[in-house]
């Protein structure tokens, strides 16, 4: 498995996980009842002692927002609020999450791991056929990397205590509609 299987850590930026972040509110509270800090880095010694590879996927904008888009429901309020600006500690990897000198890293300016960015060309380049992935929101990227790496025809398995959504109702019914297309585990259940 390990040469054909990546593990995706999405969207564990300051911004949204660490309790300085904007999302102090909303994510880091079901992160913390959820153990989803605990269980993300469980996944991540995991996938290295395996020989996976580890990539990062991180939301950000150049300073000047260029790559916004102004009439997004869930980005256009970046800019006014300051947040997942590219360079700055708030689009840094959580530092319990950090990567390591070689991992990928994947930046993105919509929902999708997979829009814009060079996500597939890496995955295809090392004859990657798996994604497990973690992160937040569940009903976010999660969802995002699941729904369009099927139908890129990948694999996909979902570490559900990895991952949390603004509430654990957004959680829960975005894990619902998952189900149809990828596996559902745990970090420590996974199979390596």
């Amino acid at each position: 498995m390990a040469a054909d299987s990546i593990l995706l850590v999405m969207d564990m930026l300051n911004d949204l996980v660490h309790p300085e972040g904007m999302g102090a509110t909303t994510y880091v509270p079901l992160c913390q009842e959820r153990g989803v800090y605990e269980n993300t880095a469980l996944a991540i010694s995991r996938a290295r002692e395996a020989g996976l590879m580890v990539g990062y996927v991180r939301v950000g904008f150049s300073p000047d927002y260029a790559e916004c888009p102004p009439g997004s429901p869930v980005f256009s309020k970046a800019r006014a609020n300051g947040v997942f600006t590219l360079g700055s500690w708030g689009t840094e990897v959580h530092e319990r999450f950090a990567p390591q000198d070689g991992d990928p890293d994947i930046v993105k300016h919509r929902v999708s791991p997979f829009y814009g960015t060079k996500l597939e060309p890496l995955l295809r380049a090392q004859g990657i056929r798996q994604l497990i992935l973690a992160g937040v929101s569940t009903n976010g990227v999660v969802s995002a990397a699941v729904r369009e790496g099927h139908d890129r025809d990948y694999d996909c398995v979902v570490l559900e205590d990895c991952c949390a959504g603004a509430t654990r109702e957004e959680h829960d019914c975005a894990l619902a509609g998952l189900r149809r297309y990828a596996t559902i585990t745990t970090a420590a259940a996974l199979v390596l």
